[in-house]
């Protein structure tokens, strides 16, 4: 049996978070995982996806990155339109204050092994699952086709977990040069990663 519920936390810029948890039942110890919406926000895919993982042993929590702009937002798949203002209006800052604030969170729980925490996104999530690698202690991060990786090249010095990097061979939206970007910086840095 899942655990699973919405819970608000507080940012260091005061503003209220809320973010889906999945917990496994009491009674052992478990690895957590910071999960990262689309930009569709925290919707039923989303909400399935941390369940799915629960069922696997992690303790889950997926923040809504949107928090700033709408309380809970779920736009349609079709209608990428909606989203972009709330897209458009996330910030690096932001979304560190947010990551720390889910992390912290997520480390207090009992029965969270806080060593043993990561990251894993798509698309939109898929960026930030790596921008949390490089500013939480992860252990590990997994991005699947997260845009605008490139984008956080110079933040890979400070990557921590290895991380794994999932990528669309048709994608016409993030191109080889950009995929080459992110993934030189993450070699010359000398950190751990694998990309498929």
């Amino acid at each position: 049996m899942i655990n699973h519920d919405f819970v608000s936390l507080t940012c260091a810029d005061g503003s209220l978070l809320d973010a889906y948890v999945a917990f496994p039942e009491p009674g052992g110890d478990a690895p957590g995982l910071i999960l990262l919406q689309e930009a569709f926000g925290v919707n039923p895919h989303i909400r399935d996806v941390a369940d799915r993982l629960c069922r696997e042993g992690f303790a889950v929590i997926a923040p809504d990155l949107f928090h700033r702009t709408a309380r809970r937002l779920e736009i349609p798949y079709t209608d990428f339109a909606s989203a972009a203002p709330h897209y458009q209006a996330i910030t690096l800052q932001g979304l560190e204050w947010d990551l720390i604030a889910c992390h912290d969170w997520l480390a207090a729980q009992p029965g969270v092994i806080p060593d043993r925490i990561g990251s894993i996104g798509f698309c939109l999530g898929g960026r930030v699952a790596y921008l949390a690698n490089t500013i939480l202690p992860l252990c590990a991060g997994v991005s699947f086709y997260g845009g605008g990786l490139d984008q956080l090249a110079d933040r890979a010095p400070s990557q921590h977990g290895a991380h794994l990097f999932f990528w669309g061979g048709l994608d016409k939206h993030i191109p080889a040069e950009k995929v080459n970007t992110i993934l030189s910086a993450v070699r010359e840095a000398g950190k751990e990663y694998s990309s498929v």
